[in-house]
């Protein structure tokens, strides 16, 4: 196995059990959908087992995914500096958009956070500009600083979490129609997580 191929099984085993975690489903849960054991599920994620094809297609298809956005690769240019218009006096930002977007202006004042395990996972593509201060997007394995009128554009089949540096930062967010349904089970599954405390 080659380093690339090394860095895709990682990020393969943090989608799966980023998507499982949420949707607030535990190993047993999502061992039930996939119709594979819970150990077998467990080795998976800790990359104690082999990632084999048949299981990734079940997988996938069990955490309401496709095989594609489950072994993506393509994030190498996430973080964009605007076009100037200088003539119209106009900033632009460059993205790949679909009809059905959804956007929110957001202000953060909280850094990302610390934990791995509260980085989301979902289905879709999220673009996000930042309006003022600086803005902290953890992306897989990476950490991005993303400056005032930087823009970043990422899979959101990646695990990440976004949070400001420095001091509070606004952020204008855009989500493709998968990636807000991403978001909206998300907040779902965190006010009935909180509901059950």
């Amino acid at each position: 196995m080659t380093h690339d191929d090394g860095e895709l099984d990682s990020l393969v085993r943090k989608r799966i059990r980023a998507l499982r975690v949420a949707q607030g489903w535990s190993l047993e849960d999502l061992a039930v959908r996939a119709k594979v054991s819970q150990s077998t599920l467990s080795r998976i994620e800790n990359g104690r087992r082999r990632l084999a094809l048949d299981q990734l297609v079940t997988l996938a298809r069990a955490l309401d995914t496709s095989l594609d956005q489950l072994v993506e690769t393509d994030t190498d240019d996430v973080v964009s500096s605007p076009m100037i218009d200088a003539a119209r006096g106009l900033k632009r930002w460059p993205i790949k958009a679909d009809p059905g977007m959804t956007v929110v202006r957001q202000r953060m004042t909280d850094p990302p956070p610390g934990d791995p395990s509260r980085m989301r996972a979902h289905p879709g593509r999220e673009w996000l500009v930042v309006l003022s201060g600086t803005a902290i997007l953890l992306l897989g394995n990476r950490r991005l600083r993303i400056e005032t009128d930087q823009a970043a554009e990422f899979p959101t089949m990646l695990p990440h979490a976004i949070g400001a540096e420095g001091g509070p930062c606004e952020i204008l967010g855009i989500f493709d129609r998968d990636a807000r349904r991403g978001h909206q089970r998300g907040e779902d599954a965190g006010r009935a997580s909180r509901a059950r405390r």
